[in-house]
């Protein structure tokens, strides 16, 4: 009997011990919160870098004469270009072309698809012995010529050019050439280029600087102007001024002398400026 209660006590023992030693059951983890996926956050896309054009093919053209190339030292042809922004494809309106040293130029720049409009007064007939300029033959049929006043470009539509240019030429309104009563009325000549000027549309413009304050007929007397008579006109036509340039200055000049004077020929302090039509 003894024995059988000490086996008992055992097996409870035992019994207990195991009780004891099971592990507890574990419950289920919450699942995990869920958080918000980021927003994926586009790379930004590089401005593309806007285009130049290089006008060194412009003055390698074979439209250009060896009297043409004597000029450049002095003309800064590429740079004035690069100034004006003419592209391949752009309806010019060049005034007072002159023999055609420029003409060339932008007849290389704008190509097949563009458009030259080489205008002179009648009056410049002279400087050729009449009739158009002879360089005019040699130019491709995308220059076409216009013999007519600064304030008369009634055969061009409104709103038809991309860029004016007016090369050395605005004093130019108060001149006065024998046997001529002038080359076109100051005003009209800029309400006509603000006429054909596309909106967004460049006027160029370089001239001999005359001392400030001087009044306009030194255009006649001296062919020098000063830049605010000319930032006047063009204001006063809904033009805006947008850029401007040194490239020609020459602090030097006393801004006195008539620029044929051998002392200050080729040497003049000249503005280059940029109005846009907005």
């Amino acid at each position: 009997m003894k024995h059988f209660i000490l086996l008992a006590g055992a097996s409870l023992l035992a019994l207990a011990a195991c009780e004891t030693t099971t592990p507890p059951p574990v419950e289920p983890a919450e699942p995990p919160v869920a958080t918000e996926t980021p927003t994926p956050v586009a790379t930004p896309t590089p401005a593309e870098t806007p285009v130049v054009y290089d006008y060194s093919s412009a003055l390698a053209s074979d439209l250009r004469s060896e009297e043409d190339l004597e000029k450049d030292e002095a003309r800064l042809p590429a740079e004035t270009l690069a100034f004006t922004g003419v592209e391949p494809g752009d309806t010019v309106l060049e005034l007072e072309a002159g023999g055609g040293y420029f003409t060339s130029l932008l007849a290389a720049v704008v190509g097949e698809e563009g458009m030259v409009y080489m205008q002179n007064p009648q009056e410049f007939d002279n400087f050729w012995g009449g009739g158009d300029p002879p360089r005019l033959v040699g130019l491709p049929e995308t220059v076409s010529y216009l013999r007519t006043d600064f304030d008369d470009f009634s055969a061009l539509p409104d709103e038809s050019i991309d860029v004016v240019t007016w090369i050395m030429g605005p004093h130019e309104l108060w001149y006065t050439p024998d046997r001529s009563d002038g080359l076109g009325e100051a005003n009209p000549s800029f309400a006509e280029i603000a006429r054909v000027l596309k909106s967004g549309g460049a006027l160029v413009m370089q001239d001999h600087k005359a001392p400030a304050g001087s009044p306009p007929t030194t255009g006649g007397d001296t062919h020098r102007i000063d830049p605010v008579i000319i930032d006047g006109l063009a204001t006063e036509n809904g033009l805006v001024l947008t850029e401007s340039s040194d490239l020609f200055a020459h602090p030097d000049d006393d801004l006195t002398m008539n620029v044929f004077a051998p002392e200050v020929r080729g040497k003049t302090d000249q503005f280059l400026v940029k109005y846009v039509k907005e």
